[in-house]
């Protein structure tokens, strides 16, 4: 099977309180709003609204990549990617 034909990796965003702390404090230690970072990652302000909200909590490897870049920050710090093993994981929120 070819890379092309690969599904990509969801990502679930730990929680929605932790890209609110991201995002008021980022990899270069400046706010970003989120229609900056929208527009920074390349995404829908929507999707950034959604997981703010915490009513989407997944999204496709591109944009979660495209979102912690944008962040300045490691994939891995806001997002848990969802397929080990053949299992599908999704992380509980956590509220601070």
């Amino acid at each position: 099977m070819s890379e092309k034909n690969t599904p990509s990796t969801k990502y679930a965003v730990h929680s929605a309180d932790r890209l609110k702390l991201l995002m008021e404090r980022t990899g270069t230690g400046q706010p970003i709003t989120s229609r900056e970072l929208a527009t920074a990652a390349g995404v829908a302000h929507g999707t950034i609204g959604a997981l703010m909200a915490g009513t989407q909590r997944v999204v496709p490897e591109p944009k979660a990549k495209a979102i912690a870049a944008a962040l300045g920050i490691d994939l891995l710090v806001l997002f848990v990617p969802m397929e080990r093993a053949g299992r599908v994981y999704i992380p509980a929120q956590v509220t601070a």
